[in-house]
Order: structure tokens, then C-alpha cells, then sequence
């Protein structure tokens, strides 16, 4: 992308390097403006872009030539929340219409929102590979994690459900944590027993491994 360009100028330029005819180039580079929601800044140049706008440049101009596979590299790495999210849109609009996109990245909420397939590599190797559900299944099932609001009532807790719930543990001094086997009925289960206990529950949150999870598994904590 050239900064002193326009935005339609910069697309119509890669569609003439792509051997586009002129009109043809033309009507792409407003058909992508349009696609990007930059159809308003076509005519200002691209140093007066945002990162996310500039981002959404850089892709169209990949787009082109209708290319069935694309290869993004960090492609969100910079951008603010709102830019991030738009961008994600975008891609996985990109992969509904058809294409194959192959990205690489180090935000695993972003792996998370938009792979079918993910390839985890620690030091140049592959250590994992799967969809995200396998990945998280390494690490366990969904959990219920209860604040009981003191050490004294998770204590207490466990001892009430011993024998009755599968490994209720203590995750910190407050929190007791349940392992989610039987959905519904074992978070029925957990409360009446708490309740018989006459132990109050503070909070109560759902909680399933995260990528975050799996890749510090995997990799023991180094980045």
C-alpha cells in the first residue's frame, strides 16, 4: 500500500499489476472499497487511514484477484478492541464466502473466535494440532466454580459433598471448583447440597479451559 495513494488509487494500481484492464481495475477497487466499508475514504490517501482502516486496505488489496487461498500473518496485531473486532468480521465473512484462510497469530482469543482447525508450535516444532474443542477437552470438562466468600465454608463444603460430587477442589482460599459432569443436573446437585449445608454462595461462574489454557499446558509457560 502506498501511502501518498488513495485508497481506490492503491487498488486499482495492485488490479493493474494483476493485469487487470483498466475498467476492470477500476470496478474492482470500488467493489472491495465497498466490501471494507471504506467506500467513504476512497478518495483520501492512505496515510490519513486508522490502523484498523489501513489493515482493512492492506487485506483488500489481497483480494484482488479472487485468491481461494490467503495467508494472514498477525493480521490484527496493533488494533484497538473495535478495530479488532470488525476485522474478525471481515475474515470470517472471507471464509463463509469460500475462502481458505491460513493465519497465524498470538491472540488465542482471536484463534478461538475464527479457526476451524488450529496448529499449535512451541520452538519451530508442532506440539498440538486439532479443532478448539479437542484442544480444550486435553485439559478437562467445564467446571462450576463457587465463591463461597471464606476458606472456613469451602472447607466445609467439601466435606458435605464428599462421596456425592466428583473432585471438588479448592482453586483459591475462597473458590470452590466442581467439575460439570452431568450439566444441569450437577449444578442442581451442587446448590441443594450447599443449601442442606446452610453454605452461602457469594457467585457462581461456569468456566471451560481456555486456549490461554492449552497453549501454557503445552508449552510449560513459555511464550
Amino acid at each position: 500500500v502506498d501511502e501518498n495513494l488513495t485508497g481506490h488509487e492503491n487498488l486499482t494500481l495492485i488490479g493493474r499489476l494483476n493485469r487487470l484492464h483498466p475498467p476492470q481495475a477500476k470496478l474492482r477497487a470500488t467493489e472491495l472499497l465497498a466490501q471494507f466499508g471504506l467506500i467513504d475514504a476512497g478518495n483520501r490517501t492512505a496515510k490519513t487511514y486508522s490502523g484498523g482502516m489501513r489493515r482493512r486496505l492492506d487485506l483488500a488489496a489481497a483480494l484482488v484477484t479472487h485468491p481461494p487461498v490467503l495467508l494472514l500473518d498477525e493480521p490484527t496485531t496493533g488494533l484497538d478492541p473495535a478495530s479488532r473486532q470488525d476485522l474478525w468480521e471481515v475474515i470470517a465473512d472471507l471464509v463463509s464466502d469460500g475462502t481458505t484462510v491460513l493465519l497465524t497469530t498470538q491472540y488465542l482469543e482471536e484463534a478461538d473466535r475464527l479457526a476451524d482447525y488450529l496448529v499449535v508450535i512451541d520452538k519451530g516444532l508442532v506440539v498440538a494440532k486439532g479443532t478448539v474443542n479437542e484442544l480444550k477437552s486435553r485439559l478437562g470438562e467445564t467446571t462450576i466454580e463457587l465463591n463461597l466468600g471464606s476458606p472456613a465454608a469451602v472447607a466445609q463444603a467439601i466435606v458435605a459433598m464428599a462421596g456425592t460430587v466428583s473432585s471438588p477442589s479448592s482453586i483459591d482460599p475462597n473458590v470452590l471448583q466442581v467439575p460439570l459432569g452431568h450439566g444441569a443436573q450437577t449444578v442442581r446437585s451442587v446448590l441443594n447440597q450447599l443449601h442442606d449445608a446452610s453454605i452461602a454462595v457469594d457467585h457462581i461462574d461456569l468456566r471451560e479451559p481456555t486456549l490461554d489454557d492449552v497453549f501454557l499446558s503445552l508449552t510449560g509457560g513459555q511464550s
